[in-house]
């Protein structure tokens, strides 16, 4: 489940929800990202590199560079995109 909050010229802001085990594949965006994590925790990869994130952490996610998510646990974040 996803609600955008905000969207302007600027970006995006979105808040997303993940049940335990809910994945979201692989995929690019053209426009750099930070993550930061409201609640639960998830296992983020980025181009590669797995970090496992908790309640309070944040990652930042360059333009392009390819990214997936998977809920460890009931899961919420907020993702702000930023348009270059």
């Amino acid at each position: 489940m996803s609600r955008e909050i905000l969207k302007n010229n600027g970006g995006t802001i979105t808040v997303f929800a993940f049940d335990k085990g809910q994945k979201l594949s692989e995929h690019k965006t053209p426009f750099d990202a930070l993550a930061y994590v409201i609640d639960g925790g998830a296992e983020i990869t980025i181009s590669g590199n797995v970090y496992n994130l908790k309640k309070g952490d944040a990652v930042v996610m360059s333009a392009n560079d390819s990214h997936s998510i998977n809920a460890v646990e009931n899961f919420k974040m907020a993702l702000i995109m930023l348009k270059n």
